[in-house]
């Protein structure tokens, strides 16, 4: 006999082998011990603690009838079965079933189901008890697994939770009740797109205005005062909760008649543009009609904006000033709206200055302001001029890069998207500990100059250290993003540019030519991007060619750099970071900005902003000597 007959023989002897087992045995050799028989729930006449369980979807007061008829019903149908005893009604009012956010009552019922106080819970249907299937299952489950269980009855489902056959059933029911839910959000999305897009709005109750037997918002003059303080004050300098214990002092009321303010209420109020007249419909969205959690609206949905909606209470050039403010508190800067302020004459013409603390200009603006001071006559700055007679003649010449040279005392700066830093080098050109930032954005230029401390665009760049002079990091959250913006950099990588000082008498400045600069992209991406099999923004490198930089970064140069060593000796003599300072004369570096606005705000004045609050402030003090005398008279 073969292997092969060996095997099959060996596999027909073990399925005879079972054959045999499963044949069974004489009945009279086994005994059946019986299993308790389960108790029909309906014939079932124990004791039993039974909690009721009502939801309406709205707090509307017609909603309060529904409510009132579910706890009558069940009341009566507990008093109706022997052995049950009513432990409680549970209710939620106004309230969606798709979520458990928010249904107290609920959270409490199942509470006391772990702690042993309720047999059996009561409901009107699977949509009254959830409309969410993975809450309305996974609930179900949670409570048949308690010792002992905790059954539900659905009533018009005629469902009870603890029969085996029940799950399938409340699984397509509690299906259907969410679609359900998820269907009437759609109808009431598209009723709210449509609402808005005929410019039909929803004017909620706010502070400053009533309402007219039309709907439409009116001023209400005695609170329109407190909304016209909250601004003059912050346009002023006052911080949010500085006007808020201004006004708590005041006794001034909110639209719900508190008399205590919170720097939360009084950012509300500075952010709302109805204030200035205007109405923004759709500020918020909800992405999930299940958890029913807004989120800002960031395009994410149609937006719809009606300006003179109604009567304004503040200017819309007061409120836009407001919101830049605003924008920029978290930037340190306080007081009023800075101008864009760009040099017209000197070495320096075209410069404008960098606030370090305003984000509000935008790359646009800097561009726009730079060119402001030219004319179209104006040749341009970088064009060459021909050889001279008698000069050597250098053509062909390269004036190699300082890149390509480690030179630990070479002056460098590098931007990164959140700050900027500086080599020691740079900080010991200068004595003053404060620079002045000016920035080329058609010559791609950046200048530091030094600044006075007083000078609202100076920015301290340097501190002592054992007596020694040192750089410090410059936050720069503020202005980086448009510098980023403004020379098409990567917001994820970092640049080093290489300075040079320029020094003519008593007058210097560090500059850095934009346009030569070395990349320093993060190595991170790179070895991500090959664990996620995915293609990297710059090539790999091969395995035996290692790469410039440091762990972190690696550093990159333009492809067009590895056919030269440097710049031709012509073009690198007249660029522009060269030929505004090879005159002898006054350089004017120090020359102030002038204010560039092309459609300034109309912001009111700083004196009328101090007169309209010392009045307003008066008038409200009075107020509260005349309440005072009133009720001493009673």
């Amino acid at each position: 006999m073969n292997e092969n007959e060996k095997n099959l023989s060996s596999i027909q002897a073990q399925k005879a082998k079972i054959r045999r087992r499963y044949q069974g045995i004489d009945n009279n050799q086994l005994e059946k011990i019986p299993a308790i028989p389960t108790v029909n729930f309906y014939e079932d006449q124990s004791t039993c603690r039974v909690a009721v369980y009502a939801r309406v979807s709205t707090d509307d007061p017609r909603q309060t009838s529904s409510y009132e008829l579910q706890k009558n019903h069940y009341e009566k149908v507990v008093r109706q079965r022997p052995g049950w005893n009513l432990v409680k009604i549970y209710a939620d009012e106004g309230i969606s079933g798709t979520s458990l956010q928010h249904r107290t009552a609920f959270l409490q019922m199942m509470q006391d189901c772990h702690d042993k106080k309720i047999d059996l819970i009561i409901t009107k249907s699977v949509s009254r008890f959830a409309r969410n299937v993975v809450d309305c299952i996974g609930y179900v489950r949670k409570l048949a697994a308690l010792d002992p269980p905790v059954g539900i009855i659905f009533e018009t489902e005629g469902i009870y939770s603890l029969q085996s056959n029940s799950e399938m059933a409340l699984s397509f029911i509690a299906t259907l009740a969410q679609e359900e839910s998820h269907n009437k959000s759609e109808i009431m999305n598209a009723s709210i797109e449509m609402r808005f897009g005929s410019g039909v709005f929803l004017t909620p109750k706010l502070l400053g205005y009533d309402h007219d037997e039309d709907g439409n918002l009116i001023i209400n003059e005695e609170e329109a005062k407190t909304i016209r303080l909250i601004f003059f004050m912050y346009l002023y300098g006052y911080t949010c909760q500085e006007i808020a214990s201004t006004l708590t002092k005041l006794k001034r009321h909110t639209k719900l008649g508190n008399t205590t303010w919170s720097p939360g209420s009084v950012l509300g109020i500075l952010q709302n543009e109805r204030h200035c007249g205007d109405v923004l419909a759709r500020k918020t969205w909800t992405p999930n009609y299940l958890d029913h959690k807004s989120k800002k609206n960031r395009q994410d949905r149609n937006q719809y904006r009606q300006i003179g909606h109604h009567e304004s209470i503040i200017s819309r050039d007061d409120f836009l000033a407001v919101q830049k403010l605003i924008t920029n508190a978290k930037y340190g800067y306080k007081g009023i709206l800075p101008e864009l302020q760009v040099i017209s004459n000197g070495v320096l013409k075209g410069f404008v200055t960098i606030n370090p603390r305003w984000s509000g200009f935008k790359a646009e603006d800097y561009k726009n302001a730079s060119e402001s001071v030219y004319t179209e006559s104006e040749p341009p700055c970088d064009q060459c001029s021909a050889l001279q007679k008698g000069e050597f003649d250098l053509r062909g010449f390269e004036v190699a890069r300082a890149q390509f040279f480690n030179n630990a005392d070479r002056l460098s700066i590098t931007f990164s998207y959140e700050g900027m830093s500086l080599t020691t080098a740079c900080v010991r050109k200068f004595t003053s500990h404060y620079v002045e930032m000016l920035v080329h954005p058609g010559h791609k230029l950046f200048v530091l100059r030094p600044a006075d401390e007083k000078n609202k665009h100076a920015i301290r760049w340097s501190r002592l250290h054992d007596g020694i002079k040192v750089p410090r990091m410059i936050s720069g959250a503020a202005f980086l993003p448009n510098l980023y913006q403004l020379f098409g950099w990567d917001p994820t990588c970092k640049y080093r540019i290489i300075g040079i000082k320029q020094q003519n008498q008593k007058e210097s400045v560090l500059i850095f030519n934009l346009e030569d600069t070395e990349i320093l992209y993060p190595a991170d991406d790179i070895t991500d991007n090959r664990e996620k099999k995915q293609e990297p923004r710059i090539p790999s490198f091969e395995d035996d060619i290692e790469p410039l930089g440091t762990k972190k970064n690696i550093l990159l140069y333009p492809k067009d750099w590895s056919a030269s060593f440097g710049c031709d000796y012509y073009r690198q003599e007249q660029s522009n970071e060269l030929i505004a300072f090879r005159t002898t004369g006054q350089w004017n570096s120090q020359a102030r900005g002038k204010p560039y606005n092309p459609s300034p705000l109309q912001v009111t004045k700083p004196i009328g902003i101090v007169q309209n609050i010392d009045e307003l402030i008066d008038g409200m003090q009075k107020e509260i000597k005349n309440e005072y005398r009133q009720s001493e008279e009673k």
